[in-house]
């Protein structure tokens, strides 16, 4: 790959983790007015709906689907099911500055889950930096117990489900990305998640109860920031990030989210930052640091 087309894949993978950063205050401010699963359709209608506009207008065809890139588009899609929804869920019980902390641990979730399933790099080389990663997300798992929310360790254990999906699409979604454009991958595995959640409303209502009138408008411009940024930018840069760089790699940069959720949080939330947080970065990033140092000795 060309130093310039690198480093454009770097910069993509940054500018998404930036982006997702301010992604968890705006679903923590979008939850007052829309329940979980209201904010999770409405927001993958709105990004779907720019994906396909910019689809139609770049490419405009769709390249032969074979029947397993059909099984794994509708598998991929469960990821980015499992990722929108479970997180707005998980946050419905903890801090955003808490969700923001235990979603930085996605560096080494990718990492490992990379090399247990592709097997890309070697278990041994990530499983040290692992171990202080998962640490710090139980760090501030226990420290939710500080934050709103009558359950902030089902939160917690939601958000992290929520990584857990994003890790698996992130590593699934390059394989197929060798075939097929990252836009098709994306627009594909959006409308996936979005016909599969929508029967969930009759279950999960807030808003559609209480009426379009009850929604701030704050909140429908926090969810307007979620369909842009979160869904539409910065999902495609991270796709195009990875079928640049690969999902090891790209994860690694995936470290600003966490500093950008906390430091958003405390800002506009005024949610406060404890020892805890601060010392859950430290040992996320430092598993983050300690994974990325291992493989890139094997990349020499």
């Amino acid at each position: 790959m060309a130093p310039s087309s690198t480093n454009l894949a770097y910069g993509s993978v940054i500018l998404a983790a930036a982006l997702w950063g301010g992604s968890i205050v705006a679903q923590k401010m979008a939850l007052g007015s829309f329940s979980p699963v209201e904010a999770s359709v409405l927001r993958d209608i709105g990004g779907l709906t720019i994906l396909l506009a910019i689809w139609w207008w770049q490419e405009g065809t769709l390249a032969t689907l074979t029947n397993v890139d059909v099984r794994m588009l509708g598998l991929l899609g469960l990821g980015v099911l499992g990722n929108h929804l479970l997180i707005l869920m998980g946050l419905s019980y903890v801090s955003g500055a808490v969700g923001g902390v235990i979603i930085g641990s996605s560096p080494v979730v990718t990492a490992l889950l990379s090399a247990m399933l592709i097997q890309d790099v070697p278990l041994r080389a990530v499983w040290a930096g692992s171990v202080l990663s998962f640490a710090g997300v139980g760090l501030v798992s226990v420290a939710g117990f500080q934050a709103a929310g009558d359950q902030p360790l089902f939160g917690s254990l939601l958000v992290f489900l929520g990584v857990v999906s994003w890790a698996l699409y992130s590593i699934g979604s390059r394989q197929l990305m060798e075939r097929h454009s990252a836009l098709t991958v994306n627009w594909a595995t959006l409308l996936v998640a979005t016909v599969l959640q929508i029967p969930l409303l009759w279950t999960d209502r807030k808003m559609l109860d209480a009426g379009f009138e009850s929604a701030t408008p704050a909140d429908w411009m926090a969810l307007g920031y979620l369909v842009l940024f979160a869904t539409a930018i910065a999902q495609q840069a991270w796709l195009f990030g990875v079928k640049g760089i690969g999902p090891s790699r790209a994860s690694v940069l995936g470290n600003l989210t966490p500093v950008a959720a906390v430091v958003l949080s405390a800002v506009m939330l005024k949610e406060p930052v404890g020892t805890s947080e601060i010392l859950g970065i430290v040992l996320i990033l430092t598993g983050v640091w300690v994974v990325d140092r291992q493989t890139s000795r094997l990349r020499t």
